[in-house]
Formats: structure tokens, C-alpha cells, sequence
């Protein structure tokens, strides 16, 4: 079986399996539900009292919020496996056993389970990108679209490069570091605001060391049609999801450098 056939096979078992407990992933689901909605109603508490942030709508902070949510969602959706890491394979020792076996270890992980409870998050995400394009009055153009898909995409793949590299420092930590969380959650929280508003310093790090804007402000204002009052232009906003993907490149190669570091548990 190839790759990509062989995944499918995997993230089916993982469903079959999370379906036989419906109301744990219910449950589960709702809870990141909720917490999505929490934080919308944040935002909307915020312009309900000053009207608007820095000339931005609240339709358009909506749009940026759903878009990274939904975009959050399915990365830590296809990361599961990464985002465990450390409990599952490096304290008891089971990474051994994906290292004896004939498939990328890449691969292996990224088909350790399809978590459901994370359409909690996805569901809402896309439905508030949907209320706001309407609420923007944005015409559904084909190029309007396509730029949303592929800045999700490349979103994808940035958080999703973000979880590899949170397993990568089992190899030295034995378990995942909390610091992590300040560019996953803090990074999703981050990206649902636009990035001018933030410090010069703030701005330059999420563009150029963890491109986070590349995959959420800038190509988001190129769907918008507004002019960038960072004075970008359009072909760099049209291009820049294209960091999340060359992000995920340099994560999966510190991935394998902490493979060869890996000496197993001594148990």
C-alpha cells in the first residue's frame, strides 16, 4: 500500500474506534465548542464598547478569527499523534516499535488517531467565516475562494509543523514542553486579531521566525481587498502561505535529527 492509502486506513480505524464511545466525543466536542464561542463573544464584547480596533470591523476580526480556528482545528486534527507524544511513546518506550517498522515514523503518527472532539472547533470556525463573508458583503469569486483554501492550507501545515515540533523535544526533555502552547493556543489567539495592532518586534517574529501572519493576517486582507496598512503588496500576500509549508519543512527535518538522538527508555 502507498502512503497516502495507507493513512486513510489508519485515521478509519482511529473513527470506528472513537465512535463506539458517542457520548465521550459529544461531550468533548461541545467543550471545544464552547470555548470557540467564548471567544468570539470576547471579541464582540470589545467592539460592543470601543466600535472598532485600530479601523478594523468586527466582521472582518471575525473573519480573521474563524479562519485560524477552522484552520487550528484540522492541524491539530491530523497531529494528534505528535501532540502525545512524549506519554504515549517516549516514557513507555513504544517509539521502539515504530522505528522497527517499514513506514516513516511521519507517517505513523500522523495516523495515530483522527480525534473528533477537535470538529468542536472546526464547525463553528467555519461557520463564523461564512456569516462574516456575508456580513463583509464579499462577492464569492472563484480567485476570493481559492486564496482562503490555500491559506488554510499552508495553515495546515504550520501548525501542524508546530505539534512535530513539540514531539521533537521529547527526544531531550522526555515530555512535551509547556512552552509550546504560547505559539499553539497563544498562537491561535494571536492570529484572530489583525497584526498591525500589535508591537513592530511582536509583528517581525510572526512574520519572518514563526510566520504565523504569512498563513493568517496577510493573505486573509488579500481576500478581504483592503490595502495592508503594513504597505505589503498583493503578490507577497497572494504568496506568503507558502511559509507554512517551507515551516513544516524545516520541522520535519529537526524531526529526524531528534530521531537519531532518541536512545529509548533503558527499560
Amino acid at each position: 500500500m502507498n502512503a497516502a492509502a495507507l493513512l486513510l486506513r489508519y485515521l478509519a480505524i482511529s473513527l470506528r474506534g472513537q465512535l463506539q464511545y458517542r457520548a465521550s466525543f459529544l461531550m468533548a466536542a461541545l467543550g471545544n465548542l464552547l470555548n470557540c464561542l467564548i471567544e468570539l463573544a470576547g471579541i464582540w464584547v470589545l467592539f460592543d464598547r470601543f466600535g472598532n480596533l485600530s479601523g478594523w470591523s468586527f466582521a472582518e476580526v471575525a473573519f480573521f478569527c474563524g479562519t485560524v480556528n477552522a484552520t487550528y482545528a484540522i492541524g491539530e486534527l491530523l497531529a494528534t499523534g505528535f501532540d502525545q507524544f512524549g506519554t504515549l511513546y517516549v516514557k513507555t518506550g513504544d517509539f521502539d516499535r515504530l522505528l522497527l517498522r517499514p513506514r516513516s515514523t511521519v507517517l505513523q503518527l500522523a495516523g495515530h488517531e483522527l480525534s473528533l472532539r477537535r470538529l468542536g472547533r472546526l464547525l463553528p470556525g467555519i461557520v463564523i467565516v461564512v456569516v462574516a463573508w456575508a456580513a463583509l458583503d464579499l462577492p464569492l469569486e472563484g480567485d476570493r475562494v481559492g486564496l482562503l483554501a490555500f491559506a488554510m492550507a499552508g495553515g495546515v501545515a504550520f501548525f501542524f509543523a508546530l505539534m512535530v515540533l513539540q514531539a521533537t523535544m521529547c527526544f531531550w526533555t522526555t515530555e512535551s514542553l509547556e512552552l509550546m502552547n504560547i505559539l499553539t493556543y497563544g498562537g491561535v489567539e494571536t492570529a484572530s486579531y489583525p497584526l498591525p495592532i500589535y508591537h513592530r518586534l511582536f509583528r517581525r517574529f510572526f512574520t519572518f521566525v514563526v510566520p504565523l501572519a504569512c498563513i493568517g493576517y496577510f493573505p486573509i486582507v488579500a481576500v478581504l481587498g483592503v490595502d495592508d496598512p503594513l504597505g505589503t503588496s498583493r503578490m507577497f500576500q497572494v504568496a506568503a502561505p507558502l511559509a507554512g509549508f517551507a515551516f513544516l519543512g524545516v520541522a520535519i527535518g529537526v524531526w529526524q535529527l531528534g530521531v537519531r538522538r532518541y536512545t529509548s527508555t533503558g527499560s
